[in-house]
């Protein structure tokens, strides 16, 4: 089954090194566009900061899909910034996010090698600061039945592993299931002999969702 790690949201971590402050931003985004614009809000509210280093990588097309990669050492000698945060998350084993570090410069060389250790623990702070989801591709089964069967489609759906994610109660419950696409057809051929063939449902999906 395909699925993948991303964030929540945002995360932030800073470090300070002989002075330099390295100010790490993670970001849950989806488009490349929604990754530019989080680079640039950073950019916009550090003005002054003398470099905004950055790396992404975005899952296109979802759970199993391809990675759009990119990363800048944004005036950082080379390879000494965006390639070490790039590394952080590809560690980590994250997808769609981005990670902008900050640097104001505090007056004192740090070497190539001072350097890649300072963006790398930077960024692993913020990723130690993230809450980590896992995403994989799923589909949503409603379903609704009568009150005296309720009990034991909640057994059904517990069975198949399924996750109830909403219920509603009105002449009928309705009930949304969450599972993992692929492996609905045993709830569904199940429900079919539990209702007689009378059952009453909709698959919504599949779409990436936390599982």
């Amino acid at each position: 089954m395909d699925s993948y790690a991303t964030i929540r949201g945002t995360a932030t971590a800073e470090i300070e090194i002989k002075k330099s402050r390295f100010i790490a931003s993670l970001a849950h985004v989806e488009t490349e566009d929604e990754a530019l614009a989080f680079l640039a809000s950073i950019q916009a509210a550090n003005r002054l900061a003398r470099h905004n280093v950055y790396a992404y990588i975005l899952r296109e097309g979802g759970a199993g899909g391809t990675q759009r990669i990119r990363y800048s050492d944004d005036g950082e000698p080379q390879k000494t910034a965006g390639m070490p945060t790039l590394e952080v998350i590809q560690h980590a084993g994250l997808s769609d996010v981005i990670c902008v570090t900050t640097r104001y410069f505090g007056g004192t060389l740090l070497g190539t090698g001072g350097l890649v250790r300072a963006y790398t623990q930077a960024a692993q702070e913020a990723v130690a600061a993230a809450d980590t989801v896992v995403m994989s591709r799923c589909v949503d089964v409603v379903i609704a039945i009568g009150y005296p069967l309720y009990d034991q489609l909640m057994h059904l759906a517990e069975r198949c592993g399924a996750k109830t994610v909403d219920t509603s109660y009105a002449d009928s419950v309705t009930v949304t299931l969450r599972m993992l696409d692929g492996t609905q057809q045993a709830l569904l051929d199940e429900l079919t002999a539990l209702c007689r063939g009378n059952e009453d449902v909709l698959v919504d999906g599949p779409f990436d969702a936390a599982f």
